[in-house]
């Protein structure tokens, strides 16, 4: 016995919920393709993913340490499977399209540049004329224009529920009306659950992060009330934290959370009664969220992270050698074009000289990045 494509689409129909969005019912891709005999479109556009040139370089990718600051610490590829574990529990218990989740989920940080958000902060400033630099925005131009893959396309041809996933993927721009996308329909579900998990795997990870490097210090953490109320619960009495204590306070975090979220958004389910997904859409607010408890206990360990972590006087000082490294190696591609790959030169004829550089820079690695950085300002490296 197997299950063909056919077979996975009338699954989907008979077991999820009514406001899951079903691969049957796709809008499809933007280039006609004969869908696989054994998957669904949404597991076509997961596998597509998985196998891009873009999500490869995300072992490489700072999250918040540079990748040469330890192995221990996340990347944006161990980042990336985290948001996906817990995007996949939340869809499955919910009853939507855990292979939709999954694929905006191994998605969501294909644009980022190397060193993370010092990087992007970089870019974006080099490109303020040219309309400037924003990770979410060159995620979409990944998975659309800039993985080459395909004799007849360029991008990956994902279907357009994968796309609006990406694209309404909550941003400091609007990428929606960037990409010029007309529509008065929200995120589906199936969207909304990306975007919540991205949120918690960082604000959770992130401290398990900061405490393993010694950042923040366990003292530190009676400010949080969640802290607190793990400590009730585990019976914890003293502030000492070894590895496995810090595994558990993680495990604890996103439990806490998950469980929470769950709760809440079925209960907005039930008083809303949607009976397919553009009910879902067409609703005004977010499904996906905390009770205010829970809520008030995310935001009290963002700002928290802010203060003891992202503002560590040596995470700045990663921070400003990335932003020294890119807006080098920008401006001296710029001073002279002739310095970059012949496919760039000729991209640049195209999409405009600052653009390409762009998303050359882009697509680096951090190692890469360090190693052009070399060839370019290093009198005994090699070119």
């Amino acid at each position: 016995m197997f299950f063909d494509r056919e077979a996975l689409e009338a699954r989907e129909a008979k077991w999820l919920a009514p406001y899951a969005t079903l691969s049957k019912n796709s809008v499809g891709r933007k280039y006609s393709e004969e869908e696989p005999r054994y998957r669904t479109s949404f597991q076509r556009d997961r596998d597509r993913v998985l196998h891009s040139a873009a999500f490869r370089r995300l072992e490489y990718k700072t999250q918040v340490f540079v990748n040469d600051e330890g192995d221990y610490n996340r990347t944006r590829l161990t980042h990336t499977l985290e948001v996906a574990q817990i995007g996949r529990t939340i869809a499955r218990t919910l009853g939507v399209n855990e292979d939709l989740v999954e694929a905006i989920c191994l998605a969501h940080d294909l644009g980022h540049p190397p060193f993370g958000h010092a990087g992007e902060r970089a870019l974006d400033k080099l490109m303020k004329d040219e309309g400037g630099f924003n990770h979410n925005f060159q995620t979409y131009r990944v998975v659309t224009e800039l993985e080459q893959r395909y004799p007849d396309w360029n991008g990956l041809n994902l279907t357009q529920e994968t796309l609006d996933g990406i694209v309404k993927h909550e941003t400091t721009i609007d990428v929606s009306a960037a990409i010029g996308l007309e529509t008065n329909l929200g995120p589906s579900l199936e969207a909304q659950i990306a975007d919540f998990s991205d949120s918690l795997a960082y604000n959770a990870h992130d401290l398990d992060d900061g405490l393993n490097a010694g950042l923040i210090k366990p003292d530190d953490l009676n400010q949080l009330a969640i802290w607190r109320f793990v400590c009730e619960r585990r019976g914890w009495h003293n502030d000492s934290i070894d590895d496995i204590k810090r595994h558990i306070l993680v495990r604890e975090i996103v439990g806490i959370c998950v469980d929470d979220a769950v709760a809440v958004t079925n209960q907005g389910l039930q008083t809303l009664n949607p009976q397919d997904s553009t009910a879902i859409q067409s609703y005004p607010e977010r499904l996906v969220r905390y009770s205010s408890t829970v809520s008030e206990y995310s935001r009290e360990l963002k700002a928290f992270l802010y203060q003891k972590m992202y503002r560590h006087y040596r995470v700045i000082r990663m921070q400003q050698r990335a932003e020294r490294f890119i807006s080098e190696l920008f401006l001296s591609f710029d001073n002279d074009p002739r310095q970059l790959p012949p496919a760039s030169q000729n991209e640049a004829q195209k999409m405009g000289q600052k653009r390409t550089i762009a998303d050359y820079i882009a697509s680096m690695t951090d190692r890469s990045a360090l190693l052009e950085y070399r060839r370019l300002f290093d009198p005994e490296m090699r070119p």
